[in-house]
Parts: structure tokens; C-alpha cells; sequence
């Protein structure tokens, strides 16, 4: 149990690199722009891939009526998702240590990998529901109008995730390097749950053939 106690405390502490890199890319490339634009997504704001890449975007969304990319204090998703992290990676680290004392066992653990999994689904869910709000949710007087073909106005909601083409550009929606950490980081703590589980049906069977020797 002391070695999957060691992985849960080491697990949680690999949410500290959404701290230092980006959770989300997305990428739009067309011909006028050999070098494509980018929005790095962080928990705490959102920053050109390029110095000048989120002052060319929104000039491009201005002509089609779509918001301005919002700074840091214009979403409250960019103070919680912060604290939210921090919170979770001293509750794992915590229980990790606590198992580490025998004073938890591998359930909390495994409690710990699902309450962080329903979090990043909510998460997603809300990222989801900004980018259908940022590309949907358009200025009546924009400059430009684009229609589908019954009529009804062109949404320019850039994917959730993988690929879409809208209108000239080719949008690259995908997890980066701070998500690939925190993937990491439940990883460890799901292989700290069933090293837990493995090593209390060890421990079972040994007092039951101790008992019978008895």
C-alpha cells in the first residue's frame, strides 16, 4: 500500500503544469496567412501562439460580428478553474499521504480519479458551450454576412476538438501540453487505485491462510 500511496502523492502534482503550459490549442490556417493564427487556452487566460496572433483574429472576427477574445477578468471560468485545480491537487496529495499512514485505503484513491474525471467533463462541457456562444452568437451589423444554403445565419463555432473548415480557414481544435500532464497525473492515481486494490487482496489472503494455520 506505501508504494501506491507514493504514486498518489507524486499523481496530483502533475496538475501543477497547467500552471506553466497551455490546456488547449487551437489553430487557423489559411492561404493569406502561411503562418497559421493560435490561441493558446490556459486555466487563467487565453494568449497568442504569436505575439500578434490574438490582435489578428479578433480584427478578422470583427468583420463577421463575432465577440473579441476575452482577457482574464472577462470570464469567471479563468478565477475559478485556478483555485479549483489547486484545491484538487492538495486533496490528492493529501489522501495519498494518508494512505501512506494506513489511515485511507485504495478507495480514496480511485474516489479522488472520478471526482477529477466528472470535473474535467464539466469542464469540457463549459468550454464547449463558450466556443458555441464565440462563434454562434453573432453582431447583427457585422460588416459581413454569410448564409447557409436554407437562409438561416452561418455559425463560426470552431470545434471542440480535431478538425473543421470554416469558410478559407482550416481550424485545428486540440488537447496541449497542460492536458497531456494532467492526463498524466489521473493515470498515476488510477494505477495508485488498483495497486491499492492489489495489495489489500494480498493482505486478505495471507491473514485467511495465517488464520488457517492457526
Amino acid at each position: 500500500m506505501k508504494n501506491a500511496s507514493l504514486i498518489m502523492i507524486i499523481g496530483p502534482l502533475f496538475l501543477l503544469g497547467l500552471f506553466a503550459f497551455p490546456l488547449w490549442n487551437i489553430m487557423l490556417g489559411a492561404p493569406q496567412y502561411p503562418d497559421p493564427l493560435g490561441m493558446n487556452i490556459h486555466i487563467s487566460g487565453i494568449e497568442g501562439v504569436s505575439e500578434f496572433d490574438l490582435q489578428n483574429i479578433d480584427g478578422l472576427n470583427h468583420y463577421i460580428g463575432m465577440k473579441t477574445i476575452p482577457k482574464s477578468g472577462e470570464m469567471w471560468e479563468f478565477d475559478v478553474f485556478p483555485k479549483v485545480i489547486i484545491g484538487m491537487m492538495a486533496l490528492g496529495v493529501l489522501i495519498g499521504l494518508l494512505g501512506f499512514f494506513g489511515k485511507v485505503d485504495f478507495k480514496w484513491f480511485l474516489g479522488w480519479f472520478v471526482l477529477m474525471s466528472v470535473l474535467g467533463v464539466l469542464g469540457m462541457y463549459d468550454f464547449n458551450e463558450w466556443l458555441t456562444d464565440y462563434g454562434s452568437n453573432l453582431d447583427p451589423h457585422a460588416i459581413i454576412k454569410v448564409v447557409n444554403e436554407d437562409g438561416t445565419p452561418m455559425t463560426y463555432k470552431p470545434p471542440l476538438l480535431g478538425y473543421q473548415k470554416m469558410l478559407n480557414f482550416d481550424v485545428t481544435s486540440l488537447p496541449s501540453v497542460g492536458a497531456y500532464m494532467m492526463f498524466i497525473g489521473m493515470s498515476l492515481t488510477l494505477l495508485a487505485s488498483y495497486m491499492g486494490w492489489k495489495s489489500k487482496g494480498t493482505k486478505v489472503k495471507q491473514q485467511s491462510k495465517k488464520a488457517v494455520a492457526a
